[in-house]
């Protein structure tokens, strides 16, 4: 089985989130189950040079991309077992940051039309699958038929489309449909491309692949619903039966208490005794009282509404004005709410530390000495940070919404078990209530504790389960023939 992983981020080449985190752990899971599993991705500046310098340069070529005439070269490197191959433009990708420009829409266009230029040049290679993911790479699928549909060589390779954040869909002015794909003659891309004045790159992967998955079950039925389905849902129920929700996993040799080199002092998952060093320090670097059995509650997040911050700005000083708890916040994201983390970290020094960045080091040492972490989403296509916070002891507190609901097991009173706490409703009452009850457990008692602290780290979260799930989702692509597009 031979599969091009298609991605815009992967680490530990370029990452600036969850999705960098899976396009470095998914392929090499991939592999493990006995698939050629490659990469192919940007090359992207901020790539740490000590990768930049192993890299091998392997062909280059001429490509055409709507009116223009644009050098493409690709470049090689075999990293922990897997083949990355990296898309060499430095107008599009020789840039400080991966993403936020205004041609983004255009770099994303050269991106998708390079991985399949470049696929007849590939030596002993000839993937069976493009397994795509985000809007980034959404024009794959479209490309591949409208382009290359009656070409031999591309006429057996099926596509996947993995959408990891349905609200991000690639939309631009409906000029670029001709200027930048050269697609307005195309009739079917037209229609399936379109939205409204504008065109979406995401709804046209939506039509044209031969399968779709999300990143959780539940976020797969939720996306097919007006609220949660950003205005695709009709497509998305349409497409139903191609539509499947696959969770992902965690890098169980990244997010390891007993091996991570970044927290003061390793323990085993399941000997809670060693988070007690981390706390320690963990308050003493942020400058917060070293109480022991003060509960420390944690966020590390995006600061963004998707992730429930306006329920946390609703409850902050109610929680902080009368309730014995510490608050670690890291994140970045909406002005609003990096002032207000600002802000009650000013009015409560001793109860909330604020550090507004970016810092995987100080991640790594939240989810090894905090004792709870906050997750109140208003949706969640998957989220990771909940999965690491279990591994590590820390348990989480959560809407149930998509991937929170698939990963965290709510705690029940009357039998005890549970791998963590959750509300339905989006409220933030709801999220206080529910925080108080988790503090209540933590305070009533080590052996309530370290019952759902047991049943959290033992939650498997490896990408093992899911690599088999995609491979049988591969096979049976495989089995079938290739079929026409639907009509409208």
């Amino acid at each position: 089985m031979n599969v091009l992983y298609a991605i815009f981020e992967a680490s530990p080449f370029a990452k600036s989130g969850g999705l960098g985190d899976v396009g470095g752990a998914l392929p090499e899971a991939l592999r493990e189950t006995g698939a050629d599993a490659r990469v192919i991705m940007p090359k992207h500046d901020s790539m740490p040079e000590r990768y930049k310098s192993r890299i091998k340069r392997i062909f280059s070529f001429q490509m055409q991309l709507g009116w223009r005439t644009l050098y493409c070269g690709v470049e090689m490197l075999k990293y922990r077992g897997v083949v990355y191959y990296f898309i060499d433009n430095e107008q599009y990708f020789k840039r400080d940051s991966l993403y936020g420009y205004g041609d983004d829409a255009e770099r994303a266009a050269f991106f998708c039309k390079a991985v399949l230029e470049c696929l007849a040049h590939l030596e002993r290679f000839k993937p069976q699958i493009i397994h795509c993911n985000d809007w980034h790479t959404s024009l794959i699928p479209v490309m591949l038929k409208e382009y290359f549909g009656d070409h031999p060589y591309y006429s057996d390779i099926k596509t996947v489309m993995t959408v990891h954040n349905l609200k991000y869909q690639g939309i631009i002015s409906r000029h670029c449909l001709g200027d930048l794909l050269g697609m307005e003659g195309h009739v079917a891309a037209r229609e399936r491309l379109s939205w409204g004045d504008a065109i979406n790159f995401l709804k046209g992967a939506l039509h044209y692949a031969d399968a779709i998955t999300t990143v959780s079950p539940s976020y797969a039925e939720e996306i097919k619903t007006p609220y949660y389905g950003e205005g695709l849902d009709g497509v998305l129920r349409w497409r139903e039966e191609c539509l499947s929700g696959i969770l992902n996993g965690i890098d169980y040799e990244i997010y390891s208490p007993s091996s991570d080199s970044l927290i003061p002092e390793t323990y085993r998952s399941g000997e809670w005794e060693g988070k007690a060093a981390n706390k320690r320090a963990l308050q003493g670097e942020l400058l917060l009282p070293l109480s022991p059995r003060t509960p420390l509650l944690a966020i590390v997040s995006r600061f963004t509404e998707q992730k429930g911050l306006d329920l946390v700005a609703h409850i902050l000083e109610e929680l902080l004005g009368s309730d014995d708890v510490q608050l670690a916040v890291l994140g970045t994201g909406d002005w609003r709410y990096e002032e207000m983390f600002y802000y009650f970290a000013d009015r409560y020094p001793e109860k909330l530390a604020a550090r507004i960045s970016f810092d995987d080091r100080m991640a790594h040492r939240i989810y090894a000495g905090g004792d709870m972490l906050l997750m109140p989403s208003k949706f969640e296509p998957c989220g990771i940070s909940q999965m690491i916070a279990m591994r590590y002891g820390m348990v989480p507190i959560v809407r149930e919404t998509g991937g929170l609901r698939d990963t965290v097991t709510p705690y029940s009173d009357a039998t005890g078990a549970g791998t963590g706490f959750g509300f339905m409703n989006y409220n933030a009452h709801e999220l206080l209530f529910t925080i108080r009850k988790a503090v209540a457990l933590y305070l009533d008692g080590p052996d309530g504790w370290r019952r759902i602290q047991d049943s959290a780290g033992a939650a498997d979260f490896s990408w093992k389960a899911s690599a088999r799930q995609y491979v049988k989702l591969y096979e049976g692509l495989c089995r079938r023939k290739r079929q026409p597009l639907l009509t409208l």
